[in-house]
């Protein structure tokens, strides 16, 4: 009788708990990601009730929106009555694509760990009151202007120096 280490079956349960695993490692570091977002900001309307670091993944938040991998791929809290700042942890959501963060009253410099994402094609932080200037790298050189329309305190684009 062979061992149960040399079954075929053992090794494809044990890729599959593997694989499972690595899952939920992501979408606890995502969710942790967007914790600390939460706890930078006032949120006086209670949009982010739900976001319960305690749960396995951010993909049942209100407000957050994940691929089939339970990836965080869209953060849309435009119009949230939201104040306080953006954090550099949002670099760590690696398969953003969509953040809207427009319409409402946050403070400080978009984290240049953002730069970082190279899935991201929308980010919508116009009508705030950020400062510090727009970047001009990595996806930033394709999101228009308009996105960040309404801050008066911010410069930008960034000048591309020699």
């Amino acid at each position: 009788m062979a061992p149960i280490f040399n079954s075929l079956p053992f090794y494809a349960i044990s890729i599959t708990l593997t694989l499972t695993l690595v899952q939920f490692a992501h979408a606890n570091s995502e969710g942790d990601a967007l914790y600390t977002l939460k706890r930078s900001l006032t949120d006086p309307d209670n949009v982010l009730q739900s976001w319960d670091p305690t749960l396995v993944s951010p993909c049942t938040w209100f407000h957050v929106t994940c691929n089939q991998d339970n990836r965080v791929t869209r953060v849309d809290l435009g119009n949230s009555n939201l104040s306080g700042h953006l954090v550099p942890e949002l670099g760590k959501l690696e398969h953003l694509q969509y953040l809207r963060l427009n319409d409402n009253r946050l403070t400080g410099p978009i984290p240049r760990e953002l730069v970082a994402i190279s899935s991201l094609k929308v980010v919508d932080v116009s009508n705030n009151d950020l400062c510090g200037t727009i970047p001009t790298s990595g996806p930033f050189e394709h999101i228009p202007l308009n996105n960040f329309e309404n801050n008066p305190r911010l410069e930008g684009p960034e000048l591309l120096g020699l």
